[in-house]
Order: C-alpha cells, then sequence, then structure tokens
C-alpha cells in the first residue's frame, strides 16, 4: 500500500525497466517523491525522479557480465549509507532501536539493564557493623557471590565480594564486621545503561565481576545483575 505521504526509493541499475512503468505512474499522479537509484542519468527513472542518486557503470562481476552482482552491491552500500543518515537525521536512539526489535540477539543486547535486574528482597544487602558470621549467610542464601554495604539511609557505601572475604576467614568471624574488609569503592551503575554496556564494563577487566549492583542518583540500590544472566539471555 502506497499512501499519499509516502516517497517511493526505486533501484533499477538501466532504469528502464517495465515494472517500475505502474509505479512511476501513481507517483506522478499523486505528486509523490520519487528517489531514483540507477547508473543510467538518462534514463525513464531519472527523468522520473524528484532526485537521483547515480551509481557509475561497472562491469558486472559475474562470467558473462549479465547478472546483477557489482550494481547490487553498489546499490546495497548506497542504501545502507541513505538508511544510517536517515537514523542520524531523526535521532533514532538505541532505545528506539530496542523498542521496534524486542527478541534475538539485538533485542537482548539492547535491553536496559533494570529489566534484567533483581530486586527488592533478592539483593544481598546488609550494614557495616554486620559480623562476618552474619555476611557469610546473606551471601549463602543470595548466592550472587557479594554483599552490599549500605548505610542508615540506605545508600550503598561498600561491597563484600567472596574475594574480600577468603582473606578475612583466618579472622574471629562474630567479631570482624563487614566494614573492616569491605571494598568501599566498588563498580557500580545505573538503571538506564543498556545491557551490551553492563557486559562490556563487567567483562573489560581483567578479572571480571560476576554481580553489579544498579544504583539510583542517590546510590541507593535499585537491583542487582548477575554476569550469568546476562550471558543466558543470549547477549554473547
Amino acid at each position: 500500500m502506497i499512501d499519499v505521504q509516502d516517497a517511493l526509493l526505486l533501484l533499477s541499475q538501466s532504469g528502464e525497466t517495465s515494472e517500475l512503468a505502474a509505479l512511476l505512474e501513481h507517483a506522478a499522479r499523486h505528486a509523490l517523491p520519487v528517489i531514483g537509484m540507477t547508473s543510467a542519468p538518462a534514463s525513464t527513472l531519472a527523468r522520473a525522479s524528484s532526485v537521483v542518486l547515480c551509481l557509475p557503470r561497472a562491469r558486472e562481476a559475474c562470467p558473462m557480465g549479465l547478472a546483477p552482482t557489482t550494481s547490487t552491491i553498489m546499490q546495497l552500500a548506497l542504501g545502507d549509507s541513505l538508511a544510517i543518515a536517515l537514523l542520524e537525521r531523526r535521532g533514532f536512539t538505541a532505545n528506539d532501536f530496542s523498542a521496534f526489535h524486542p527478541g534475538g540477539q539485538l533485542g537482548a543486547l539492547l535491553k536496559p539493564v533494570r529489566k534484567l535486574m533483581h530486586v527488592g528482597n533478592a539483593m544481598p544487602l546488609g550494614t557495616a557493623n554486620m559480623t562476618l558470621s552474619d555476611v557469610i549467610m546473606e551471601m549463602t542464601r543470595k548466592a550472587f557471590g557479594c554483599i552490599g554495604i549500605i548505610d542508615e539511609t540506605g545508600a550503598l557505601i561498600g561491597l563484600v565480594s567472596d574475594g574480600d572475604l577468603r582473606p578475612a576467614l583466618t579472622r574471629n568471624l562474630d567479631t570482624t564486621t563487614a566494614g573492616e574488609i569491605m571494598n568501599r569503592d566498588p563498580i557500580t551503575t545505573k538503571g538506564d545503561i543498556l545491557a551490551q554496556e553492563v557486559v562490556h564494563l563487567m567483562t573489560a577487566r581483567r578479572k571480571a565481576i560476576n554481580s553489579l549492583f544498579i544504583l539510583d542518583d542517590d546510590r541507593h540500590p535499585l537491583g542487582i545483575v548477575r554476569l550469568h544472566d546476562l550471558l543466558r539471555t543470549g547477549i554473547a
């Protein structure tokens, strides 16, 4: 269905193929703009076009020089260039792409991480005065390999990971606190970041981050995401 608000992009190496006639007649009748992509600047298509994208004449890669090969590659390249230019002109973003392409690996890559994170009571959280015995219990229950340490306002002030905990196991687990061993500057991110960016953030270091807290602007934990969960969605 061709609407009166449409523009036509017509591709023809010679610009004289018979199937163009009805389209060009319809475009002329309804004053539709026509963009013609052709290698023949004097062709019927070129003369009827509002804008002519003239490709150079080149020998087809077909051994007989007949089957459209070189010409179709040039049209494909120019078509991709047009698509990207239009995308930039309209301000089309990754979030827009995600809305129109929700499935498959691309859809997974373009999901905001807030749609994939674990929230509420699923988050492993504790306070700085929590003993290591309680830290171990919370980490075991939640199975993220870490625990976020929050202050009295609920803001994240540190993190205890398996790596932080192991060297501390020689201490008294009932008197040593989370605040004594926690990492006070853990890697975190915001909820509007895309899943593909989170995967890069978690894997770009020499040692990958297995779990990552998602914070709001006041550093309150909104959720936590596991690298394994992201990979299972088809992101990588």
